[in-house]
């Protein structure tokens, strides 16, 4: 396109993130999409939006293993893909996380969905839990995370699911599972439709990043959707964006909330709401400090980690994603 030439890699990442984030932020306020919606309450309830997430699972592996097969992209040196497992802090992250997405309502992409419709008290929470995950990454609490995730475990060379015996059947089977799932969930077509888009975003965000936008002598980092470290990032960037440049994440971020802004508007449902009172916002404000520390920890959120993470094969966001479910859905049921 006329103009696009010009950009460098790192420029045209934001764009990316910036499109990719839009999609994201318009098919995710209209589907309610959401892994917390898929835990917590009864089962009955929470199917439906179990299966357009699974659906997006589904989609996300099998897009991001065509191209790994098709030599696109390699996650040969991904952090997904370390050779030693982190094991007490991918756990204890994803259990922090998962309390963390309870308390505060939501996981940390359905709380930049909502700010985009209005919610204030969303708005807040990202913050909290922006500052609290940059603090872990590079600032006051990196030592706990430094400590937390020297404690590792030597996986023999199995740290994805297609070195484990049985090679590629676990990988497909997941995705197959996951569809399957999504198609007896009981969901309604047009979000199972999203959902799936959705889980599509994925495989482009690693394709428009890793081999798109390639380029050896001005490299940008090999990423997709997530929102951990965007969100952590973009907060960095807003403060000092005078010395240090937009990246990928700055774009998803302000993408994810624009999309939501333009999507709850034309559906009428934007409002402006906020907390109620000291006791919500002490909840809302302990799980977004939850949420920004098992993020840190667990290597990304449930999108980050869990769609993103797991459609690599990563045996190590697969342990994440499993602790985030099981530790929301034990939270819930004693709230």
């Amino acid at each position: 396109m006329d103009g696009f030439e010009y950009l460098t890699p790192l420029q045209a990442s934001v764009v990316l993130g910036l499109a990719l984030g839009a999609v994201y932020g318009v098919l995710a306020q209209r589907s309610r999409f959401c892994l917390r919606r898929s835990l917590v309450g009864q089962w009955s309830e929470c199917l439906p939006a179990l299966g357009v997430w699974a659906l997006a699972l589904a989609l996300a592996i099998a897009g991001t293993q065509g191209a790994t097969d098709a030599g696109w992209i390699s996650f040969d040196a991904h952090r997904f893909l370390a050779p030693d497992l982190p094991v007490v802090a991918v756990l204890v992250g994803g259990a922090l996380f998962g309390a963390g997405m309870v308390l505060s309502g939501g996981c940390a992409s359905r709380l930049a969905v909502l700010t985009g419709s209005g919610n204030l008290r969303s708005a807040l929470v990202l913050v909290v839990f922006a500052v609290v995950a940059y603090a872990m990454m590079k600032g006051v609490l990196a030592p706990v995370r430094s400590a937390l995730a020297g404690v590792t475990l030597d996986p023999g060379g199995r740290v994805v699911l297609t070195a484990l015996p049985g090679g590629e059947v676990w990988t497909w089977g997941l995705a197959l599972a996951a569809a399957i799932v999504a198609f007896r969930s009981g969901a309604a077509p047009r979000h199972l439709a999203m959902g799936a888009v959705i889980g599509l975003l994925v495989p482009l965000g690693w394709v428009g990043t890793g081999f798109v936008l390639l380029d050896d002598f001005d490299p940008v980092p090999l990423q997709s959707l997530g929102f951990t470290g965007p969100m952590a990032d973009t907060l960095f960037w807003t403060m000092a964006a005078t010395a240090i440049p937009a990246g990928f994440g700055t774009g998803l971020a302000a993408g994810v909330v624009a999309g939501s802004m333009v999507a709850s508007t034309c559906a009428g449902e934007f409002r402006w709401t906020s907390l109620e009172g000291p006791r919500q916002t002490g909840r809302y404000m302990a799980g977004a400090a939850l949420m920004g520390t098992g993020g840190v920890l667990a290597g990304g959120c449930t999108v980050g980690a869990g769609l993103s993470g797991v459609s690599t094969g990563s045996i190590a966001a697969v342990l994440a994603l499993t602790a985030m479910a099981v530790s929301a859905r034990v939270v819930g049921r004693f709230l």
